[in-house]
């Protein structure tokens, strides 16, 4: 589709070898797990959801794996599927098919789980650039009492070293601005193009027009070493009086501190004929239909000036870039 930068989530097993995964508890929602001797070994085992005699529901269906509850060779046993759970589900069967009906199961009915390090020489084989997230543990950290933070940190580069990839073809990623700042310090050739995931939008205080809510300002970032901000990308556009998307302070105060952007994610959300859900809240008046993806990705691309975006879809990226000649 046209990709020139490919992402694995990175995560830990039990026995602390790193993993693709968007996080590091979705094996009961992304794999074949529950369907497997492995179930017994999940944190919180399927339970049905359970409803009154009216057919009121009283408790969700649930469960909870994660690729600490087992190890690196256990996990590579499991296929992956399709992002997906049944909450109202009264058997683990139904709790599993459960695809929205706006995406597809036609390319994941067996997929293979890959470890970090196989993930490095796949992108190797494909000529493309990396950029690796360090997904927030979702246990706690020190990990056993000794695996610490900045140990999980140095181990997603190391494993880009021990393969020998040149640093400037690795974008790591993370949420955590502590490590950012470790990248920086301790592999600066890593730590250069290191990305900044911007989730301050979880914070009460926080408002993405309101530069005396970010804290640290994009200033102080900068200042302290950071090169690329990544926020979602309701963050960098607003609308004008006329319901036209412009750029908005966040976007215009992170170029003028000097940092490059990138966004996510586009080709996430389901249709856009109600105003596009949680990717667009900040434009929802201007977003009434499909077509409006592309709108939005033009201002992002010519008037914000991202770098990059992420997309779960990459040919619509693509297509844009190749009609408007970009690169």
């Amino acid at each position: 589709m046209g990709a020139g930068v490919i992402e694995c989530d990175v995560t830990f097993t039990k026995d602390r070898q790193l993993v693709c995964r968007h996080s590091q508890c979705d094996l009961h929602s992304t794999t074949n797990i529950l369907e497997t001797p492995l179930a017994k070994k999940c944190s919180v085992p399927f339970s049905p959801a359970t409803f009154d005699i009216d057919g009121n529901l009283i408790a969700p269906a649930q469960a909870k794996c994660c690729t600490s509850d087992i190890t690196v060779d256990e996990f590579k046993t499991l296929k992956g599927k399709m992002d997906a759970v049944n909450s109202n589900a009264t058997s683990l069967e139904e709790y599993l098919q459960a695809t929205p009906n706006w995406r597809t199961d036609l390319y994941s009915q067996s997929g293979t789980l890959l470890t970090h390090a196989e993930s490095i020489e796949l992108f190797k084989s494909l000529g493309v650039k990396m950029t690796p997230e360090l997904k927030s543990p979702s246990v706690d950290m020190p990990y056993e009492g000794d695996y610490t933070q900045a140990a999980y940190a140095q181990q997603m580069i190391d494993e880009y070293k021990a393969a020998k990839v040149n640093p400037r073809h690795v974008l790591a990623q993370s949420f955590n601005l502590d490590d950012i700042k470790y990248w920086i310090a301790n592999e600066p050739r890593f730590g250069k193009q290191a990305v900044y995931l911007d989730d301050r939008y979880d914070l009460p205080s926080f408002n993405f027009r309101d530069p005396a809510t970010w804290s640290p300002s994009m200033e102080a970032l900068a200042a302290d070493g950071i090169q690329i901000i990544a926020p979602p990308m309701w963050m960098l556009v607003d609308i004008d009086s006329d319901n036209n998307i412009v750029p908005s302070i966040y976007a215009t105060r992170a170029k003028a501190a000097g940092l490059k952007i990138i966004t996510w994610t586009l080709e996430r959300s389901g249709l856009l004929a109600d105003a596009g859900g949680w990717y667009y809240q900040s434009i929802s008046p201007a977003i009434d239909n499909d077509g409006d993806m592309l709108k939005l990705l033009d201002v992002l691309a010519q008037d914000v000036g991202v770098k990059g975006i992420f997309s779960d879809w990459p040919a619509t990226v693509s297509y844009y870039v190749n009609c408007k000649g970009l690169k």
